[in-house]
């Protein structure tokens, strides 16, 4: 396939893009600045964007109307929009906070009022409106106002003083605090400056559509400079002179112009080259020289002074490049589309496709300053100038390598073995194919003794000994010392063969024929983080390594001979090269170009030494209640206190540092916690979820490329102790202990006590029990002598009732005196008296009970009563009674009556009741 087309590109500063997806606002940003912090602030429809170097953050104007202007002056950040201006400032919580200065004003000056432009002068602040310009003293909080009757367009600040041009009437100075007219050339009347510099002493201006102009004498004098005709023919709408004096240049709808500080365009940026849109409503220079734009879709960060330069193929023309060289004063590019060239040095020039080359480039090869050779998929290929001459049909030729002391030789790595090149009347053809050996020879190295060591990255390395007329090998054999690693390469460096793996680099030792691992560079290859093991030594003998998080070259210390590791923090990620088939070219003394997916990052490494200090922020520390799903801003000034189970515990932090190609990383600790440095991270946020109690220290660090933040953020805050285990509780566990101790001592007080009441109680019922035993023991002793006392009543009277009849049954009449002896013995009421005492003493008032309830009874009933208590029959009765058995029963009979007793009711159940 023919090619015949030019790539149209720059070798351009690298450009940091933000569209309004990223940070979450409108598209047109029309002012910015930055706060001592480094941080950036921009003027957007929708709000205040403000950029700490991670993320953004929108702040909503306070009346819902569009930001135009905004300034960052010391600890505070001016605004102004619709009808109100006034400054921002931190709160402890790191949210900025909105103070409105327009309300001190008479509100009628502000109707219809846009505030255009901020500028700092002195103590003061001046806003610049359509018609009026307000200075704000921030000592003492006054107003001072300048009034214009036409259209003011814009304020400028040179060498401590104030210029404005007012429409139809020119280019005004503030002189003794009044307005004075300094220039009303027709310029300034029919066009619009731009801005006001100075430069070499003299002031100059800059008008929209006819270019420069110097002040000179109340006139003005055109600056005939190189870019006149360019600048006649663009629209200008805002510009900054940089801090070298040359002049950046942001117009409508044409992108950017930088421009010397002699005038001569230095490069243009637009939509095609890279810039997020073509029209530039704002330009700013920060603390680092960082150009920002300000456009109508998006905001963009131009890193003017950065050692690397990119040269970008937007429209897929290049392809990704394989491999550059310098020759004969032209850059030649091969590439996955072909080779390229243009002569180097002409960055504004195009470049050019080689016909015939359409394809795989996959390297270029320069042979004594004398002949470039160029390895492509379809062949060896010989390049004079723009033209090409296949030498090789063979496919697939991976490099080429020297024959040492045979000046006409040239050896050929292809995809199937290696190939003898023959150069005969300046005329390069194929002599022969070494045979004995068919693998792929990308990376190979020949020695003096004809001893070639090949790398295959599947099969591992082999040494070839070939014959005297290089057409065969004479022995193979495989390099067992070494092990096979993806992406690995094979170099000579030095006069030595360096071999590169995942597992670390190897140097050939000549006298042993084996390798050995270089425990310097393989220390260097692991803490890195391997991913190629390509390596390419340039015209300088410096060797260059790729690894994942640095570009890396050695050198030799020309005094010492020592090896010295040079390491520039270039991330893989920013390069973007084929991995594996990365390549480097020194182009002119220190500058190189570095092949990418898209183009070629051009390097200057006499700028590669970043001397900044980089300052890490704690942004804010928020905590998000994981029970109500809510999250709270914590104090940045004061120490932190926190509840146990607080939930999660956020800290985001990050360096203000806009640099395309240097990687900021972060590294923190937990005092407390964890005590040892994280692994670093780009990530700019931490979360801790419910902490044990305890006190804590957070600290954070930077590492911007190589550098370490010259700080360390820290916060101390503190986890209280859950409610269960806080002093308080435990206060309160010991009153609560001591609460049980004195409750279990009543308690078994009184346990105690009540058990020696029932002893006492059980000990009063032994003793009433013992009294009730004696009691009864006493009742039943008088009842025994009741019993007794009755027997022996009864047997006297029987006794005497005996001795009553034998003495009437003698006839003897001395017996009437013992008859009435006996007699008066039967009825003796001393008889009864014993009984009746001995019978209340055995069952106490019951002769007195009965004698309540039946009064009518006589001392014989009551006798009689008392017999029956004592339950004695008739039979026991009658001796007592003195009177028949029959007698007895007459008397029950008539006591029954007595008593009123029914037939049912016995007469002894009845007594014995009471």
């Amino acid at each position: 396939m023919l090619v015949n087309t030019k790539l149209i590109a720059q070798e351009l500063p690298p450009i940091q893009k933000f569209s309004p997806v990223d940070y979450n606002a409108d598209s047109q940003n029309w002012m910015l600045s930055q706060a001592s912090n480094n941080f950036i602030y921009a003027a957007n429809n929708k709000g205040l964007l403000e950029y700490n170097g991670h993320n953004w953050v929108v702040y909503p104007s306070p009346n819902n109307t569009i930001f135009r202007s905004v300034k960052a002056i010391k600890d505070k950040v001016y605004t102004g929009c619709y009808s109100d201006f006034g400054f921002w400032y931190k709160n402890k919580f790191g949210v900025l906070e909105y103070k409105s200065l327009a309300s001190k004003l008479d509100n009628k000056v502000l109707i219809d009022e846009q505030i255009w432009d901020i500028i700092e002068f002195n103590e003061w602040v001046t806003f610049q409106a359509r018609k009026h310009i307000y200075f704000y003293n921030t000592i003492t909080k006054a107003f001072k106002t300048i009034t214009s009757k036409n259209l003011i367009y814009k304020i400028f600040k040179i060498d401590n003083r104030i210029y404005y041009h007012v429409a139809n009437e020119g280019l005004y100075t503030i002189e003794d605090g009044k307005p004075k007219l300094l220039v009303n050339d027709a310029i300034t009347l029919s066009d619009r400056v731009i801005n006001v510099f100075e430069n070499n002493k003299s002031l100059f201006l800059l008008t929209r559509k006819s270019g420069f102009y110097r002040i000179e004498a109340n006139s003005l004098i055109p600056w005939r400079i190189p870019a006149l005709d360019t600048l006649k023919n663009t629209s200008v709408f805002s510009a900054i002179q940089l801090h070298d004096k040359s002049f950046m240049l942001g117009t409508i709808s044409k992108g950017i112009l930088h421009l010397t500080k002699d005038g001569h365009i230095d490069y243009i940026i637009n939509q095609k080259k890279g810039l997020s849109n073509n029209t530039v409503l704002s330009l700013f220079e920060d603390s680092n020289h960082n150009v920002w734009a300000g456009l109508d879709n998006g905001l963009d960060c131009i890193n003017v002074t950065s050692p690397i330069k990119t040269f970008i193929d937007y429209d897929g023309v290049l392809g990704t490049v394989y491999t550059t060289k310098v020759f004969k004063d032209y850059l030649y590019l091969g590439t996955n589309q072909g080779l390229f060239y243009r002569k180097l040095g002409a960055l504004n020039d195009d470049f050019k496709f080689i016909k015939g080359t359409a394809g795989q480039v996959w390297s270029l090869y320069n042979y004594n300053d004398e002949y470039l050779l160029c390895g492509h998929h379809l062949g060896g290929f010989l390049v004079t100038k723009d033209e090409v001459k296949q030498i090789s049909k063979h496919f697939g030729v991976w490099n080429f390598q020297k024959v040492p002391n045979q000046e006409n030789l040239l050896l050929q790595g292809n995809y199937d073995g290696i190939y003898v090149l023959e150069n005969t009347n300046n005329n390069w053809k194929l002599r022969n194919k070494i045979k004995g050996f068919n693998n792929s020879s990308r990376y190979f190295e020949i020695t003096n003794s004809n001893q070639i060591w090949v790398n295959h990255e599947y099969k591992g390395v082999f040494k070839l000994t070939l014959n005297d007329s290089l057409t065969k090998v004479v022995n193979v054999t495989k390099e067992q010392t070494l092990p096979k690693g993806k992406n690995s390469s094979l170099i000579s460096y030095r006069d030595t063969i360096v071999y590169m793996s995942n597992s670390g680099v190897f140097k050939l030792n000549d006298s042993l024929g084996t390798f050995k691992k270089d425990s310097t560079l393989s220390k260097l290859a692991v803490e890195n983080q391997y991913i190629s093991g390509k390596m390419v030594v340039d015209l300088n003998k410096k060797l260059w390594m790729f690894y994942k998080e640095s570009l890396s070259f050695i050198e030799n210390d020309n005094l010492t001979n020592n090896v010295k590791i040079t390491n520039l923090p270039i991330p893989s990620k920013f390069r973007r090269g084929a991995l594996g088939f990365e390549n480097i070219e020194n182009i002119a003394h220190n500058n190189y170009i570095l092949g990418t997916t898209n183009g070629y990052l051009k390097l200057n490494l006499d700028n590669t030494s970043y001397k900044n200090n980089y300052y890490v922020h704690l942004n804010s520390i928020s905590n998000t209640n994981l029970n109500q799903n809510t999250t709270t801003r914590i104090s940045l000034k004061d120490s932190g206190d926190f509840n146990y189970k607080y939930g999660i515990l956020t800290f985001n932090f990050s360096v203000p540092e806009y640099e395309k190609y240097l990687d900021v990383k972060y590294q923190f600790k937990l005092n407390g916690n964890m005590n040892e440095w994280s692994e670093w991270s780009n990530k700019a946020e931490i979360s801790f979820e419910n902490l044990p109690y305890g006190d804590y220290h957070f600290e954070v660090k930077a590492k911007v490329g190589n550098q370490l933040s010259s700080n360390i953020a820290s916060y101390k805050f503190t986890i209280n102790k859950p409610w269960f285990i806080s002093n308080l509780a435990w206060c309160l566990y010991f009153l609560l202990l001591i609460a049980i101790a004195i409750l279990t001592h009543s308690i078994y007080k009184n346990y105690y006590n009540k058990m020696l009441k029932n002893k006492e109680l059980e000990n009063k019922q032994i003793i009433m029990q013992m009294k009730n035993e004696k009691l009864n023991q006493d009742i039943e002793n008088k009842n025994r002598e009741l019993a007794i006392s009755t027997m022996s009543i009864i047997k006297k009277n029987r006794v005497l009732n005996k001795i009553k009849k034998e003495l009437k049954k003698s006839k003897n009449a001395n017996n009437a005196e013992a008859i009435k002896l006996v007699e008066s013995n039967l009825n003796d009421s001393k008889d009864w008296s014993f009984f009746e005492q001995a019978f209340n003493n055995a069952d106490k008032d019951f002769l007195e009970k009965i004698k309540q309830v039946h009064p009518d009874l006589t001392p014989n009933d009551l006798r009689f009563c008392a017999y029956l208590r004592l339950n004695l029959s008739s039979k026991e009765m009658a001796p007592l009674l003195n009177i028949s058995v029959k007698s007895v029963e007459t008397k029950r009979y008539r006591l029954r009556k007595k008593l009123g007793l029914e037939h049912d009711n016995g007469l002894v159940n009845y007594i014995l009741k009471f």
